[in-house]
């Protein structure tokens, strides 16, 4: 309380007083690695000094500073100019400074079909109940709606007695509206005393937002998607109902939410370091974090906001599970990809709302989208391609893209118009508009990159389709003079094939901080997921007046795909609490599923075969994880030696590891990356003519079988020579662990570039899948 008294006094002082803060000073980050002691009062003395040092003097540093970091790692947030920053950065005991980060959100049936569509074939066993051992999913993201039917805690037990959490009063906000199921919900507004109602400082570097309220829509989907309450007859706007629900032992997960971002201003990196910080010190078991920056933007691992904090979050037991990004199909544009960060990519399910093109010769064209058109289906309409009716002042590339003000308008009107998707993720709003300005009544978009995106059109018809079919639609047009069609009125389609497929704006590897961590992780549905929402939006265009709006949304993004792995990661902690995260981060690697429902290998939406670079290990089979047989065991020290070989000096890891007794391994380069313990394997150069490197890792037995003898199998490319050293694992009850060697060679047949193959150990019961990228230059 004394301590608080001192802070609320020296933002009187800068009230009253106004210190100035340098004209060009920004926020800043000092990250200073970990904690020594835990006095909060002395590190923010040390970081009150350590400020003085490069500003004009202690009253300056008293206004400047704004955030200390005291929990889960030793840091503070200030406001500085470059050249102070710069000076700071010099001094000793300061791993990095950088400027405050912004970063964005990464934007059912989905459970039901990952428990029962891809459990493991074959499986002798059920899924059993919850033992009743409760996990805490921290979410970071915009907030949460508590009077969700989502959030019920109907039937929960007490909250957990290791549970330090709070539920901060804010706007609009009440401690009792945390219950059993929301334990805890915290917001950041940038002061250093969030009880504080007004401070200059706050006010002067970003909006006030003080409430844990969800006014965004995002935090509430992400956090009922991974951890909801049963909740019957949820969908959207009346498709697809059935019972919205998170994870399988979602009724026993508790939620804990940290808002840190905005409806106008993002997620300030300052914000989310709080987060991190105040989630250690609650007691999260997991954080769940659909945030991130664009590949383009992608910081050092030092000056990362989300990999700082994850780091130290894992230094204290926490899985930290996060998106991969939505910039796909492009290769390298995966972030979040820190090899202490579960990166996740995203895939559908084997749900789909379809929306066909009825021609005027009757062939039906499969369509997928969401629309609410009252559109005749009685009668049909004009057909016209887009690309032949250009706007005097425009050109007919443009007019087929159904660019804005790129029809013309009379011979637009009244007709179903077909458009050519340009690839960009906007394209389908903005053509939507076009058509609509010039008069169309209806709208095909040709789009092979997003096919399996249902794009919600609103009242508006319209739908999308390939582009093979699209060659049939061109080819009725130019067949009669009067060519005409109509669009039906969307349905779901359960059971469709193939499924699941990669989506194609998931980020993709390789990685472009290392290459030696094959990411992303692992994909999860991601695609056309139903979950619950702030209370019903009634935008005109979204639903027929004589709709009742649902309190449920629908979405896609790696930001979807998050949840659901947390979901699944809290689902195996619950069922075996001695499990590391690590463990069970091996446990959904390995278990995995590379083929769809077809028995397919994996593709993307354009149907092209995916690669790990496109979904990781696979996509989530959290049934299957709960028996995976062996793990592979990644430790803190991992990460040290990582960071070793990444190119820190053992200097910056004794802050990191608050060890001044470490120093780095002998020899350290970033090609011994590779020999991380990781469940995946990357090599970023393997030499073409002469080269050849070894691999090694470590297994763990955690199978109740004490003495079980596993064998290895090698899927190896064409042109590259993979051997295991030893090909048999003996395990016995006094050998939990045992190592083996990977031996990598290109053959005379080997050709530049990355090839991709996999390891399998199995003893009859189970089937441990690793899969490796090797790139030959």
């Amino acid at each position: 309380m004394g301590f608080n008294i001192y802070f609320g006094l020296l933002f009187l002082c800068t009230l009253l007083f106004g210190f100035a803060i340098a004209e060009d000073g920004k926020v800043h980050i000092v990250y200073m690695g970990s904690l020594l002691h835990n006095n909060r009062e002395e590190l923010v003395t040390s970081h009150l000094q350590v400020l003085s040092s490069v500003l004009e003097s202690p009253r300056h540093a008293e206004q400047s500073l704004v955030r200390s970091y005291t929990s889960a790692f030793n840091g503070f947030a200030t406001v500085l100019s470059k050249e102070q920053a710069t000076a700071l950065a010099e001094k000793a005991g300061v791993l990095s400074v950088f400027p405050d980060p912004v970063l964005n959100l990464h934007t059912t049936h989905s459970w039901d079909y990952l428990e029962k569509d891809l459990a493991m074939t074959g499986s002798s066993y059920r899924k059993p109940k919850s033992s009743g051992a409760d996990v805490i999913i921290g979410f970071l993201d915009t907030g949460i709606w508590p009077e969700a039917d989502s959030f019920s805690d109907k039937g929960m037990g007490p909250v957990p007695s290791r549970w330090k959490g709070q539920c901060v009063k804010g706007e609009g906000f009440n401690v009792s509206n945390c219950n059993r199921k929301i334990i805890g919900a915290r917001y950041y507004s940038g002061g250093e005393d969030d009880d504080l109602v007004t401070s200059i400082k706050s006010n002067s570097i970003w909006p006030q937002t003080r409430t844990a309220r969800d006014y965004d829509g995002h935090g509430t989907y992400t956090a009922s998607t991974a951890a909801g309450s049963f909740v019957d007859n949820a969908n959207y706007n009346g498709l697809a109902k059935g019972t919205a629900r998170g994870g399988p032992t979602s009724s026993s997960t508790r939620i804990a939410m940290y808002r840190v971002c905005g409806l106008d201003y993002g997620c300030p990196g300052v914000q989310i370091l709080a987060a991190f910080d105040d989630a250690v010190k609650d007691g999260v078991d997991i954080v769940s974090i659909s945030i991130g920056v664009r590949s383009s933007n992608q910081a050092d691992f030092m000056n990362d906001a989300i990999a700082i904090g994850a780091f130290h979050a894992t230094q204290k037991g926490i899985l930290v599970v996060s998106s991969a990004g939505n910039e796909g199909p492009d290769s390298q544009t995966v972030v979040n990809a820190a090899p202490w960060i579960f990166t996740v990519g995203a895939s559908s399910i084997d749900r789909e709302f379809l929306s066909n093109v009825v021609l005027g010769n009757g062939k039906i064209i499969e369509g997928k989208s969401i629309t609410f058109s009252n559109i005749s289906q009685s009668a049909v309409h004009p057909l016209v391609y887009a690309g032949s009716i250009p706007d005097n002042s425009s050109y007919p590339l443009a007019a087929s893209n159904c660019l804005l003000d790129s029809l013309n308008a009379t011979k637009t009107k009244g007709k179903v118009v077909v458009c050519i998707a340009n690839g960009t993720a906007t394209s389908k709003p903005f053509m939507k508009i076009a058509v609509q300005n010039a008069g169309g009544i209806g709208m095909i978009v040709v789009d092979d990159l997003q096919m399996f995106e249902a794009f919600d059109y609103g009242t508006f018809a319209a739908t999308s389709i390939s582009k093979s079919s699209a060659t049939e639609i061109f080819a009725y047009i130019n067949s009669t003079r009067n060519p005409v069609a109509k669009i039906t009125p969307s349905k779901v389609v359960t059971n469709y094939k193939p499924a699941p497929v990669i989506a194609s704006f998931s980020s993709r590897g390789p990685g472009a901080l290392t290459q030696n961590i094959l990411k992303p992780d692992i994909s999860a549905p991601g695609l056309n997921i139903i979950a619950a929402w702030d209370p019903p939006n009634t935008f005109i265009d979204t639903v027929l007046s004589e709709m009742i709006p649902s309190t449920f949304n629908m979405m896609s993004g790696t930001s979807v795909a998050v949840p659901h792995v947390s979901g699944a990661a809290a689902f195996l902690k619950s069922m075996n609490p001695t499990w590391s995260f690590s463990a069970i981060r091996s446990a959904l690697m390995t278990t995995a599923i590379v083929r769809n429902n077809m028995g397919q290998l994996l593709t993307n939406e354009s149907d092209i075969l995916g690669t790990p670079f496109d979904f990781g290990a696979g996509v989530v089979n959290p049934i299957g994880a709960l028996q995976p047989g062996l793990v592979y065991e990644t430790s803190i020290d991992d990460y040290f030696h990582f960071l070793c070989n990444y190119g820190l000096d053992s200097e910056n890891i004794k802050l990191i590891a608050a060890n001044q007794s470490y120093t780095c391994p002998s020899g350290t380069k970033v090609d011994l990356i590779s020999n991380m313990n990781y469940p995946s394997i990357a090599i970023s150069k393997l030499n073409i003519v002469n080269g050849s490197t070894t691999i090694s890792r470590s297994v763990t037995n955690i199978s109740p079988d004490l003495a079980p003898t596993y064998k290895v199998t090698i899927g190896a490319p064409p042109g590259l020579s993979v051997k295991v050293s030893p090909e048999t694992l003996q395990f016995s009850k006094a050998s939990t662990k045992l190592s083996f060697n990977v031996v990598f060679t290109p053959t005379k047949f080997a050709t530049k570039g990355y090839v991709f193959g996999t390891l399998v150990w199995s003893d009859g019961k189970h089937n441990v899948r690793s899969p490796f990228a090797v790139n030959m230059v």
